[in-house]
């Protein structure tokens, strides 16, 4: 809240400042050659990711809502190529976001993999049908069918040498055809997989070829004989194979000699490095310690890599994770591989979001899964935190923003350490000791002392935190209940404490909420009054009150002094899932499960606001340590943060209401070019028709109104123009929009007025309004004609009209 004078501004609006949204969920993804964008495919959409941001700056898009199949980008970073279901080829400029041509692509099934030659003019297209299309993209025609593949074509690639003329492509049959293009004949099949083969790597000097395969090996291939050099046992599914870039010194990663190097990446999660003459690994990455996670057979491992991709103008290589994770590594590095990006593509539900580090700077989120994920907000960039073994459920963080606790349903907590200097993030303690799920942990208030979990095996416990906490590097360390109560008769869904550290307070789904004495866990009261479960508790930051949120759609205040209820606030349409205090305890916002958030004025039980951003459940909601800012996250995925605008909103108008007691100054003053230049600059037509009727009011209006109007700058006249369009079509404000249009249709040309922006539409949208006003008038003038007449002739016989007369004249 803001203090003007000693008053207290209370809040009256927030605006979406920024979004995580999911943005990539499996398939095809490449980088840009200039590699500043991340291309890869969501559904109907291609997302652009910019690397430096961690911002989407375009989401290219299918008309007809069809998955994309496949898609690619030319060497020179200029066409995108998209292939959907619908089997339609679509050429995107797509930095202007516009497609350039679409046409059909010929195979009779979708389009499973395609690629560019080096020139960016060559497209080839592997079909789920088994041939192969090349296309001329320059002048666009079909230049090649290659038939002859069995199956799913899911890999084609042009030999870097482009005199070649050969393409390489593999299919079901798990061999590795050469292509002649000039003959367009297969030359060779080069067979040594088992299985799908998954990437394809060139020497530099364009004579070797490396294969991966999921059947655990790479090949080593020499292009003059068309034969094996030599196979290399790599014991993992391999799904990606990049080529050691020669330019740098990777002997801290065990490369000796000249010869050829290559990295792999599969199912272990990990990157391996290899001496294809020796067909030795000398490199294997080491992962942060993760526990094992329960995997269904047949399930992939959720750390296994996808997809590997070079980046050899940075010395940079990037993996895709089977989670939809991607990670950018600096090679070479102290014996590893360092981790410099990680971008979230996917987030599944988002069930809890906190704000983290001195200022806000980062939030810490647990999403379906058994990882947290601490987002740095300016750059989108993201660490993930192994340990739990089963979903978070809960988050908590201490005052000052550098210390958390999560606790998940593998029935534990944990406690998280922040470095201040580099964001890194450790576990430092761990605590286990409940039968079941842990829904809610709530950290101390004042020091950093103890913490407090609530259980769905209706405990509550009291956790004393490590003294000294253990240094970086060490193991965390084991954490003991030192109290422990049979609370609540159901699930505890939430837990408080209160801002001086003695009270606690615990919401259940047996509808009650508890009041407690942290000292010895004694019962001081019970609030019962809501006939749902009780999903969230919160003290007042100032007020002996407590807040609770209900399945039954209220919030309710209590007193913590005799435990009434002193407040209902009921607008939301299904259950209430997290509140918190703003406007230092004057104020209440609220999510709920109807994917709306409230803002609450407690006093006057007012609902000030509701804000509609999300999909689905709003499990998430979080005030930023300035009361400027809050954050909700939802089972939609999404992750949404909030900037108070309320001081900005009251600033415009008073801006607008100084602006309006200026023009009026300025019509007083006769200042009508000024007064019409600031209408146009606020955008406010119906404060630009005040100043054109001022003028037509004067007693040399018409010339007034000509001499303003040609004074305009050019993108004015355009504005005035497109204004009297609307005018025009209203009969009130007809006349002054024609006032207008005579001044500038007979002052300005044809190719002036054309050249100010839409004005084709514009005028075309003149003509039916302009016409029925002619209509209009001519009837007007026949019915004046028509008493001009009757007047005349009771001038000439000197009688006295009768009714009869004056009817036919009001009925005309």
């Amino acid at each position: 809240a803001v203090m003007a004078g000693n008053t207290l501004l209370f809040k009256s609006n927030y605006a979406v400042s920024s979004k995580i949204e999911p943005f990539y969920k499996g398939g095809k993804v490449q980088i840009s050659h200039d590699e500043q964008y991340i291309f890869c495919t969501c559904g109907p959409k291609v997302n652009i990711l910019q690397i430096d941001t961690g911002k989407i700056i375009q989401s290219i898009e299918q008309d007809d809502q069809e998955d994309i199949t496949s898609f690619s980008l030319s060497p020179d970073d200029e066409v995108l190529v998209t292939a959907s279901r619908a089997l339609l080829l679509k050429q995107w400029d797509w930095k202007q976001e516009k497609c350039a041509r679409s046409w059909r692509a010929i195979h009779n099934v979708p389009v499973a993999s395609m690629t560019f030659d080096c020139t960016s003019t060559l497209l080839a297209t592997g079909g789920c049908d088994g041939t192969i299309k090349l296309w001329d993209v320059v002048k666009q025609y079909c230049t090649h069918n290659l038939k002859g593949s069995s199956g799913v074509v899911h890999l084609v690639e042009f030999h870097p040498d482009i005199s070649r003329l050969q393409l390489f492509s593999s299919s079901v049959d798990c061999g590795i055809r050469i292509w002649d293009l000039r003959t367009s004949k297969c030359i060779c099949v080069l067979e040594s997989h088992y299985s799908a083969v998954t990437a394809l790597a060139f020497s530099p000097d364009g004579q070797t070829l490396i294969s991966s395969g999921r059947d655990k090996i790479c090949s080593v291939w020499d292009l003059k004989k068309k034969a094996v050099k030599r196979t290399v046992p790599v014991y993992e599914a391999v799904e990606g194979v990049v080529l050691l870039p020669g330019t740098s010194d990777y002997s801290q990663m065990g490369v000796k000699g000249e010869g050829l190097h290559f990295v792999t990446a599969g199912s272990k999660g990990v990157l391996r490095v290899w001496d294809s003459s020796s067909a030795r690994c000398v490199f294997t990455q080491v992962l942060p310690d993760a526990p094992a996670l329960k995997i269904e057979e047949g399930d992939l491992d959720p750390r296994s890599l996808m997809h590997l991709l070079p980046m050899p103008r940075s010395n940079r290589l990037a993996t895709v994770t089977a989670e939809h994770n991607i990670l950018i590594y600096q090679m070479p590095n102290l014996a590893c591989f360092s981790l410099l990006i990680q971008f979230v593509g996917y987030n599944d539900d988002v069930l809890d979001v906190k704000f983290l580090g001195k200022d806000d700077t980062h939030i810490v989120v647990a999403t379906n899964s058994s990882q947290l994920k601490v987002f740095e907000l300016a750059t989108n960039s993201c660490q993930i935190l192994y340990g739990h073994t089963d979903t978070i459920l809960s988050i908590d963080v201490f005052r000052k923003g550098s210390m958390f606790a999560s606790c998940a349903k593998d029935n534990s907590l944990r406690l998280w350490k922040m470095d201040l200097k580099s964001g890194h993030v450790r576990c430092v303690a761990q605590g286990s000791g409940h039968s079941n799920a842990v829904g809610s942990v709530a950290c101390s208030r004042l020091k950093k002392a103890f913490l407090v979990s609530g259980s769905q095996d209706c405990t509550i416990k009291v956790w004393d935190l490590p003294d000294p906490l253990p240094d970086v590097g060490c193991e965390p360390v084991l954490m003991t209940a030192r109290l422990t109560e049979k609370a609540h008769d159901k699930d505890v869904n939430s837990v408080t404490i209160s801002p001086n550290d003695k009270l606690l307070a615990s919401g259940s789904q047996d509808r009650t909420a508890k009041l407690w004495s942290l000292a010895d866990m004694s019962l001081l009261g019970v609030f019962r009054g809501h006939s749902r479960g009780v999903w969230c508790v919160q003290f007042s930051p100032v007020d002996q009150v407590l807040a609770t949120a209900s399945a039954d759609g209220s919030i309710k205040i209590w007193s913590i002094q005799d435990f009434s209820c002193l407040k209902t606030f009921e607008g939301h349409d299904a259950s209430v899932l997290k509140i918190i205090f703003v406007s230092r305890g004057t104020q209440l916002v609220s999510s709920g499960s109807d994917g709306l958030v409230k803002l609450w004025t407690i006093k006057t039980n007012e609902c000030v606001k509701t804000f509609d951003a999300h999909q689905d459940k709003v499990w998430a909601l979080h005030g930023g340590s300035k009361d400027d800012l809050m954050v909700t996250g939802s089972a939609d995925s999404t992750i949404t943060l909030w900037k108070d605008v309320t001081e900005v909103e009251l600033a415009e108008e008073q801006a607008k209401q100084e602006d309006q007691q200026e023009l009026s100054n300025l019509l007083h003053e006769k200042k009508y070019l000024k007064a019409l230049g600031i209408a146009i600059s606020l955008d406010q037509p119906h404060t630009a028709l005040r100043v054109i009727r001022e003028i037509r009011q004067q007693e040399d209006g018409i010339q007034e109104l000509e001499k303003t109007l040609l004074k305009l700058r050019q993108d004015q006249k355009a504005s005035v123009l497109r204004y009297s369009v609307v005018w025009n079509t209203n009969s009130r404000s007809c006349l002054d929009a024609q006032a207008v249009l005579q001044v500038l249709l007979t002052h300005l040309s044809p190719e002036e007025i054309l050249q100010y922006q839409g004005t084709r539409t514009h005028l075309e949208g003149l003509i039916p309004y302009t016409e029925r006003h002619m209509q209009r008038i001519s009837r007007l003038l026949q019915a004046s004609m028509f008493l001009d007449y009757m007047w005349q002739k009771m001038r000439i016989t000197g009688k006295r009209p009768g009714i009869v007369c004056i009817k036919t004249v009001v009925s005309a």
